[in-house]
């Protein structure tokens, strides 16, 4: 099937029967995706027992995937909106799941890591690809509950993958839970070669006598793309200078075990899958800007309270937690959905993946700092976890008055 109008509703084939398929299949690959890159997070206590190292090598294992995804996925805003999305996707999925087999089998901290940048360069991808078909195939409408079914697959990957994972790492050791992604991605791309359709409308429309850096220089261009990307930096700041170490901070300051982690993901998990549906059919009907508005400010007590936790018990700290997924990752919903509608059809790959791009980066760079910022001592106890609150809290601020700026494009559907 060929999607080569923005009047999708009105197309023979394209019936919201078929368009949900495509949406599963989209939050299938979005899963094992995350999943991969989540999976770090609770497993900080393990790697870092395991490798014998401390909360700066952590940090740059989380990192490496992310600013290699970032690299990445700015080099391949140059090709994408030049080749039809669902073979660009598939491609690059192929790529991602060949790089996590390589974690599964790796041996050493430096065989591990470079594992991890490989995965990263093709994962990188993955998410400005889904999010452009989201753009391309959804109408806006319904674009911010598609986009929070697809944004769901974090919390599927927090209740079933997270604790799943954990559960095999502590049998079979960290290496089991890479290799039964990689098994999963392999298998699934046949489905979703058979689900998804041909999307051929931004080439389709395209100027043939555009040249290839004409797309590119349309996105850096426009000043109003600069305030999109300036607002994803401040998104990713608000969540990712805590996100990284959340579990080794719960284990070494909270008096968490680590048996009790995955509860911690489950319950996050289990609340998050139906909040960002609910998030997203609210940001179709109030508005996305002004519901990333509440869900970034109220994001400022789950921080800070988490920030300054000492010795807690377990119901306590599920109940932070939660509320800390809940809102935090919840307003993730509203802000893609708002980036996806800044740009129209024509360049939104290219747009998109430069956007991931620096979200990848920003990511990165903010799991850096706070592994910089943190210090360890012998027992494990992580000093200065307040000052990457502080952090946390200015970003999410910054993010609020950066939403404010944003603008919806012309054409944009």
């Amino acid at each position: 099937m060929d999607i080569s109008s923005n009047h999708q509703d009105h197309h023979p084939l394209h019936t919201i029967q078929k368009e949900k398929a495509i949406i599963f299949v989209l939050a299938a690959l979005q899963f094992l995706h995350i999943l991969d890159f989540v999976i770090m997070m609770p497993l900080g206590p393990v790697f870092m027992e395991s490798f014998k190292i401390g909360s700066a090598e952590f940090g740059l294992l989380v990192s490496a995937y992310t600013f290699s995804a970032g690299i990445f996925g700015f080099i391949g805003a140059f090709f994408l909106d030049r080749f039809d999305r669902k073979h660009a996707l598939l491609t690059v999925y192929l790529g991602f799941a060949i790089g996590t087999l390589l974690c599964a089998l790796a041996p050493t901290y430096q065989t591990f890591l470079i594992a991890r940048i490989i995965a990263g360069g093709f994962g990188g991808v993955i998410g400005a690809l889904v999010l452009s078909i989201i753009g391309d195939i959804i109408p806006v409408f319904r674009r911010g509950l598609a986009t929070g079914v697809v944004m769901s697959a974090f919390s599927v990957a927090s209740v079933v993958g997270v604790p799943t994972g954990l559960y095999f790492a502590n049998l079979y050791g960290w290496h089991f839970p890479f290799m039964g992604l990689a098994l999963f991605s392999f298998l699934l791309l046949p489905f979703a070669y058979k689900i998804l359709p041909e999307i051929r409308m931004h080439i389709d429309e395209r100027d043939i006598t555009e040249k290839r850096w004409d797309a590119i220089r349309t996105v850096f261009t426009r000043k109003s793309h600069y305030h999109s990307f300036a607002f994803m930096v401040a998104l990713m700041f608000g969540g990712f200078t805590i996100i990284p170490f959340l579990s080794p901070f719960l284990v070494s300051n909270v008096g968490l075990t680590k048996e009790q982690l995955p509860y911690i993901y489950f319950f996050g998990g289990f609340f998050t899958f139906f909040s960002s549906r609910l998030i997203g059919h609210l940001s179709d009907r109030y508005g996305k800007h002004q519901v990333y508005t509440v869900l970034a400010t109220l994001s400022v007590i789950p921080v800070t309270i988490i920030a300054s936790l000492g010795k807690t018990s377990l119901p306590v700290v599920l109940l932070i937690t939660t509320i800390f997924m809940i809102i935090v990752s919840g307003r993730m919903v509203p802000a893609f959905a708002m980036v996806t509608s800044t740009v129209e059809p024509r360049i939104r790959g290219s747009f998109m993946s430069i956007n991931s791009s620096i979200q990848q980066i920003a990511s990165g760079a903010a799991s850096f700092i706070s592994g910089i910022i943190l210090t360890q001592e012998s027992d494990g106890y992580l000093n200065n976890f307040e000052y990457v609150g502080m952090l946390a809290v200015f970003s999410l601020l910054l993010s609020v008055y950066l939403a404010s700026k944003i603008q919806i494009a012309d054409g944009a559907n």
